[in-house]
């Protein structure tokens, strides 16, 4: 028995971070795509809309939309195209690179305050 739980791996208490250059990339795209027309985020002055949900503290949040796990991947996925990753969104798709939607997710999950 003592084997078996040697073996087993703690869970881990938080997503891994993202490093810092593509943070940075994120939260410039992020201005750029003009996310804040509908949300109100943060380190971004203007605009912040508020048809979205304001994405202060985003990387604390268990899911995205309410209904997705908060990971990276689906993360990235649901930035570039919210309707086919959570049918019925509010949220358009936006024309982006899968790197900007990445990079954009990275911020958002680096978000913690």
């Amino acid at each position: 028995m003592l084997l078996l739980l040697a073996a087993c791996d703690p869970a881990p208490l938080a997503p891994p971070r993202a490093d810092a250059a593509a943070i940075a990339r994120g939260k410039a795209a992020a201005a750029r795509h003009g996310c804040g027309a509908c949300h109100d985020l943060p380190g971004i002055g203007w605009p912040k809309g508020t048809m979205g949900p304001p994405l202060h503290g985003f990387g604390r949040r268990g899911l995205i939309a309410g209904r997705l796990p908060n990971d990276l991947p689906r993360l990235a996925a649901f930035v570039r195209d919210a309707p086919s990753a959570v049918p019925g969104s509010a949220m358009p798709a936006v024309p982006m690179t899968r790197r900007e939607a990445r990079d954009i997710a990275s911020w958002l999950q680096s978000l913690r305050d």
